[in-house]
């Protein structure tokens, strides 16, 4: 029998890219070859740990949440942030490797949904004429990550922590195509995405102030001289 699905939740799915140009109706009978698990999570709660046997691609239907790496000593790093329809185990949804690479811990209460990888690329039991459309979107998304993290690994590279933060800054802006806009992290998160210290980020983050560049209040900027932040991130 066909899910039936709150019109709100099938929004949602239809948010992923997972699930683009896909149609509601489509996506309903999809959902009943598909057979995905959906769970609610508290506010602090990890939804995934890094090193459990892996659970399935997961898709974040409401919330906010953050991906978390944790290196042997405890040191814990931001790799990113997730909001509603956003994935996340993509990477190894199709790999040998069966536990969870990194950790994702609910910034708010979260609803998630779980689908298992070979549910994906597996003949379509219902012959669903838009499984070819969600392979396709699989295979986008994958080849997407993959660009990411090359970048991130230059991002990563960079030794000036003025220039860091300036990069970011200008990512920030270019992404919502204006020079006031509020910062997707925490300062703690930050500061663990840019691997350095949070008295070290905020005592920079006032020194380019102070130069006149920025203005900020908690997470909220205010690019004043967008050439001279331009010149920074060189």
């Amino acid at each position: 029998m066909v899910i039936i699905l709150e019109k709100n939740l099938l929004n949602q799915l239809m948010s992923s890219a997972l699930f683009h140009h896909i149609s509601a109706e489509s996506l309903a009978i999809m959902l009943d070859c598909l057979q995905p698990k959906i769970q609610q999570v508290n506010k602090n709660t990890y939804i995934t740990v890094q090193g459990t046997v892996y659970t399935g691609l997961g898709i974040l239907l409401s919330g906010q949440a953050a991906v978390i790496k944790e290196s042997a000593s405890g040191t814990r790093t931001v790799m990113t942030t997730l909001g509603p329809g956003d994935l996340f185990g993509e990477m190894i949804a199709f790999s040998p490797k069966h536990h969870w690479p990194a950790s994702v811990l609910a910034q708010t209460v979260c609803s998630v949904m779980f689908l298992a990888p070979e549910k994906i690329i597996s003949e379509c039991s219902n012959v669903c004429t838009s499984h070819t459309q969600l392979v396709k979107n699989m295979l986008g998304i994958l080849s997407t990550k993959a660009l990411m993290l090359n970048q991130k690994t230059e991002y990563l590279s960079i030794k000036s922590m003025r220039k860091k933060i300036s990069v970011y800054l200008l990512e920030q802006h270019k992404q919502n195509q204006t020079t006031t806009f509020t910062l997707p992290l925490k300062r703690n998160e930050l500061a663990d995405f840019l691997s350095v210290s949070r008295t070290a980020l905020s005592r920079e983050l006032g020194r380019i102030r102070d130069d006149g560049i920025i203005e900020f209040y908690r997470n909220s900027i205010k690019i004043f001289d967008l050439a001279r932040l331009k010149k920074e991130a060189e």
